[in-house]
């Protein structure tokens, strides 16, 4: 029942991001008016969620060269916010089964020459991606890229066996009740796969997906298996809090503070 309910939210998910691929289109700027989408700012924080997990959790730092998004369908807001927010000298290969969907994302970047250069859309099964895979630094696997488990771990042996040494990937799944919408990924197929798991974590606000930060390991064969044993083979998964956002409460007091001041002056 509950994958029923997942494939039922996918179709719906997608038909919602083709509808408003199209309403964005018709603009001249579409980039100017993403707000319009009901959920753009959902995106804003989940791309902000995984970018500060990168920056805390993977070794040395994050300032990735080439980023690949599996799975970035007609409205790549993920790809996106990360490129205009977080990384802006990184060049983003968005990859999608559906042609449709790659020719709707690539038309709302027509109008912005920077990210326009940064943002490239190829259609293509995962499974068909072997030498690509090793020119990124960091890899997205989008929540609904292998709805059924199996499915999900045969994609991640895949990316295990073709990614770089040392390359991050970051796993959207999910928790608790919030898997009725999105598969939950066991941090120990990311395991098995061939990557250590560094950092799960779960967010407790309007943020639906988990997010698992991995990194590839050294010791693994072509087939996606490693010689030894993953961290989730040897323990549990570091279950982690969204990183604090004690700077943004100062700063959102101190324009509070300026609001009340400007109002009492008025008054």
């Amino acid at each position: 029942m509950r994958e029923g309910l997942i494939r039922l939210c996918s179709e719906a998910e997608g038909k919602l991001e083709a509808h408003y691929s199209d309403m964005l289109a018709a603009f001249d700027n579409p980039l100017d008016h993403l707000g319009v989408f009901p959920y753009y700012s959902n995106y804003i924080n989940l791309s902000r969620l995984e970018y500060e997990l990168l920056a805390r959790y993977v070794p040395g730092g994050i300032a990735p060269a080439r980023v690949a998004f599996i799975g970035s369908g007609p409205l790549p807001f993920s790809s996106f916010v990360l490129a205009a927010r977080h990384l802006p000298d990184t060049m983003f290969d968005n990859y999608d089964l559906c042609a449709a969907a790659n020719d709707h994302a690539s038309k709302l970047f027509r109008a912005d020459k920077d990210l326009g250069a940064r943002m490239s859309f190829h259609t293509a099964d995962v499974a068909d991606l072997r030498g690509e895979l090793a020119a990124y630094d960091v890899v997205f696997l989008a929540a609904l890229v292998g709805m059924a488990a199996e499915d999900k771990a045969r994609v991640i042996a895949h990316l295990g066996a073709h990614m770089a040494d040392g390359a991050a990937l970051v796993v959207r799944s999910a928790h608790g009740a919030r898997g009725f919408l999105y598969p939950i990924v066991d941090p120990e197929d990311i395991g098995r796969g061939g990557f250590e798991v560094l950092a799960v974590c779960h967010p407790d606000d309007d943020v639906v997906n988990s997010v698992i930060i991995a990194r590839k390991s050294d010791d693994v064969h072509a087939d996606g298996l490693q010689n030894g044993r993953g961290q989730c083979a040897r323990g549990m998964a570091p279950v982690v809090s969204p990183p604090c956002r004690f700077g943004e409460m100062v700063v959102d007091l101190s324009q509070k503070r300026e609001e009340f001041a400007t109002a009492e002056v008025a008054f």
